[in-house]
């Protein structure tokens, strides 16, 4: 090994988490950005097959942190990138994105059914059919995305030993899967509560128009493996936004509103169960939202005073009686998703399971 090779690149030297304690029985695994890591797994492990050459463009569809990653990383690997999006991507992100090289193109009317996220995908499909050689990284349906989570149960064994439970927000079902079945394979009894948003299809209710980014979704990920959550909350935008506020106040953690969202169910868990150990999944820092999430004027704008703190979770009998404008949990039990009464049924739910990731 050379001496330059001996150091990691940034992609290499940032995509593992730091774990930091947030309280007596309450860790986090606090990310610069999550999306590193599968982008990393998955490039690499597509180069090493011979389907990502040099001359093949790197082609997916994202509004957020996916294709930051993907963007670094065909940077470092000198690969051509077109990214397929929609409005709701924030103009820090884009520049940040075109900057790295990429090609960003922006679809700006929704599907019928599936929203921006179908409108996307079918963009995405008339660019690979122009291209003679390309790569899609398919986030929500490629097994490389919750495999490349094996690292980070590995790193939580090796430094907290038991976890009782992982606390993580799903949006491609990679990060919380991938890291929860590993887990299990030394402690079984390790518990997954997933962290969503009103209105995504991903755990049983209908559609609908999210305010919070970055979790939650309006097609299925193949990657969701429903048998593997023991328990889900929903979570309003004005709570996720006031929880990432008290993160950084309380722990100085400059972490995005996933991090927060996941940070209140954690917390709250973690003073039912004294005598138990959690870890909250933390995904990335909060520069993009110094603006919004950061900005007391922007967040009383959008009617989301930060004195109207978040209390405790509603109980739900159903993903059905979940009450859309507060905090709801909802016990999954590990069941598959047609087991779980009050779920949507799957057509309605989602057109058809996400193939590349938001």
């Amino acid at each position: 090994m050379t001496a330059t090779s001996a150091f990691p690149s940034i992609a290499e030297a940032t995509m593992m988490p730091r774990v930091i304690r947030l309280g007596p029985n309450l860790y986090g695994a606090a990310f610069t950005l999550m999306k590193l890591l599968p982008a990393h797994h998955i490039l690499r492990e597509a180069e090493q097959r011979g389907e990502l050459g040099p001359d093949t463009v790197i082609v997916e569809t994202t509004s957020g942190t996916f294709g930051l990653a993907l963007a670094m990383q065909a940077a470092l690997m000198r690969r051509k990138l077109i990214l397929v999006s929609d409005p709701a991507i924030d103009a820090h992100l884009y520049r940040r994105l075109t900057d790295l090289g990429a090609r960003v193109e922006i679809c700006h009317e929704p599907a019928e059914v599936g929203g921006f996220q179908e409108a996307r995908l079918r963009r995405l499909a008339e660019i690979r059919a122009g291209l003679p050689d390309s790569f899609c990284p398919e986030q929500y349906g490629n097994p490389g995305n919750p495999g490349a989570y094996r690292l980070v149960a590995e790193q939580l064994a090796q430094t907290l030993g038991t976890v009782d439970a992982l606390i993580g927000p799903v949006g491609s079902g990679g990060s919380m899967c991938g890291t929860v079945r590993a887990l299990r394979e030394r402690t079984p009894h390790t518990e997954a509560i997933g962290v969503d948003s009103h209105h995504s299809v991903l755990f049983g209710q209908p559609d609908g128009p999210r305010e919070l980014r970055g979790l939650g979704n309006s097609l299925w990920p193949a990657n969701l493996d429903h048998r593997v959550f023991d328990e889900v909350h929903w979570l309003t935008a004005g709570e996720a936004f006031a929880s990432t506020r008290a993160l950084h106040a309380r722990h100085a953690l400059f972490q995005g509103p996933t991090s927060g969202a996941a940070y209140l169910v954690a917390r709250w868990w973690a003073e039912r169960n004294p005598d138990r150990t959690g870890v909250v999944m933390l995904p990335d820092e909060g520069y993009r939202y110094q603006a919004t999430v950061y900005d007391d004027s922007w967040l009383d704008a959008q009617g989301h005073p930060l004195h109207e703190r978040p209390g405790a979770p509603a109980t739900a009998t159903g993903p059905d009686a979940a009450t859309a404008d507060r905090w709801t949990r909802f016990a999954w039990d590990r069941r598959a998703y047609e087991q779980v009464p009050g779920a949507v049924s799957r057509h309605t739910a989602a057109a058809r399971p996400a193939e590349v990731g938001a």
